[in-house]
């Protein structure tokens, strides 16, 4: 039976992640992940990660150590010998069980501290490679579209050279088409260049990717509730995660100075030697410092520290959950918009294909139809970037809730 339960239990988990959300045609797992843990920053960020482990252990281990005495001396009496005398000891001052106990608890902040600062790290950088990616993937994108539209401008040139020869269009219209032209040169060229530029850029900061790389995904509908990303985004949130460790790390030295208002005793044991060896004795020595008022005010200074993380902490969980919501609208009405965007740039390319042979029949202008070509031309760049921004609206969504690049798996 309990074989059974298992069973049924690990299906229900798989299915459970069968039905994440996913978005085909993203930069991939297997390329994006090694680009995002060999970043500068992150590399960075996991050294601090360490340095914050090693201050967990320090938290967690006792302040105090074993301290040695050694007295020599010499007794001289008015009327005899000298005697050789000695005393040695050792002793430590022994950390309350209190004290130990918020110790252990300012070291398991700290451990949550450093997994959060390597987790957001890996975070951002992830955010950056999605813009810079998309970035990358619209220029080239937009090197396409110019690429076509210089062509058109080239025929349409060409056709008008011819119709003037034969005498069926003025010279104006020839002026036309050539100044037409240029302009589309032009535009190809700053396409050209801003795709360079994007992909210097994504190049400096994440080496290795390859131009192949360069497709854009189509926006997909987010198919899951507010709800569903709030509670997904909470739970891996590295953000609130620091938020959470700055609290408890100030509860634990809030804890740790309430402690403080009782003393550590110190303890050691000794033995003497006095009059040549005539004498000898061992004891026991114990010491407790005699608390004052700066104890306790210590101890309230920490309380309130304390209570400020916390507010901190739940002010990042509401302004958290204002982002999220902020998110999840503005990627539905991105998708929407795109929808849209689409829908218009394929009419005017209608458009433009109809006004291209209506002035090859003569039923048209050259004005007409490069003013419709323009206009097709322009739907088109809208609908790339409204594909872009709905992408990266979805995608940083993901990227929130860890469901990409293994970003859940570090």
């Amino acid at each position: 039976m309990k074989r059974l339960i298992l069973i049924a239990a690990l299906a229900a988990a798989g299915a459970h992640a069968e039905t994440l959300p996913t978005m085909p045609g993203l930069l991939p797992e297997p390329v994006a992940h090694p680009l995002l843990v060999n970043d500068a920053m992150v590399a960075s960020a996991r050294a601090d990660a360490e340095a914050a482990r090693q201050d967990a252990r320090l938290a967690e281990s006792s302040p105090y150590e074993f301290t040695a005495r050694l007295n020599a001396q010499k007794r001289r009496l008015d009327v005899g010998p000298q005697y050789k005398e000695w005393n040695v000891g050792i002793e430590r001052t022994l950390r309350l069980p209190g004290k130990a106990q918020a110790d252990r608890r300012i070291g398991q902040a700290f451990m949550a501290e450093s997994d959060a600062v390597y987790g957001e790290a890996l975070h951002e950088a992830a955010r950056v490679l999605l813009t810079l990616w998309l970035d990358w993937a619209q220029a080239e994108r937009a090197v396409e579209l110019a690429a076509r539209n210089l062509v058109a401008a080239q025929e349409n040139a060409d056709a008008v050279d011819k119709r003037v020869k034969a005498g069926d269009a003025a010279r104006l219209d020839a002026s036309i088409a050539r100044a037409d032209l240029a302009e589309q040169e032009r535009a190809a060229v700053e396409a050209r260049t801003a795709a360079a530029v994007a992909w210097a850029q994504l190049n400096a900061r994440f080496p290795g990717l390859k131009r192949e790389h360069a497709m854009l995904p189509e926006p997909q509908p987010l198919a899951r509730p507010l709800q569903f990303w709030r509670e997904r985004i909470l739970a891996e949130s590295d953000e609130l995660k620091l938020a959470a460790a700055a609290r408890d790390k100030a509860a634990g030295h809030a804890a740790r100075a309430r402690a403080e208002r009782v003393p550590d005793p110190t303890v050691g044991v000794y033995t003497a030697s006095e009059f040549a060896g005539q004498e000898r004795f061992t004891g026991v020595m114990v010491s407790v410092p005699i608390p004052g008022a700066r104890r306790s005010r210590l101890a309230d200074r920490a309380v309130s520290a304390a209570e400020s993380a916390r507010q901190l902490h739940q002010a990042k969980l509401v302004q958290l959950e204002a982002h999220i919501a902020s998110e999840v609208a503005t990627a539905e009405g991105a998708y929407e918009a795109w929808r849209a965007a689409r829908t218009n740039a394929a009419s005017m390319g209608e458009n433009a294909r109809l006004a291209t042979r209506a002035y090859a029949l003569g039923e048209a202008d050259l004005q007409s139809l490069l003013a419709a070509r323009r206009q097709a031309n322009s739907a088109a760049l809208s609908a790339l970037s409204a594909q872009v921004t709905a992408v990266h609206a979805q995608a940083a969504l993901m990227v929130d809730a860890h469901l990409v690049w293994g970003l859940g798996e570090e």
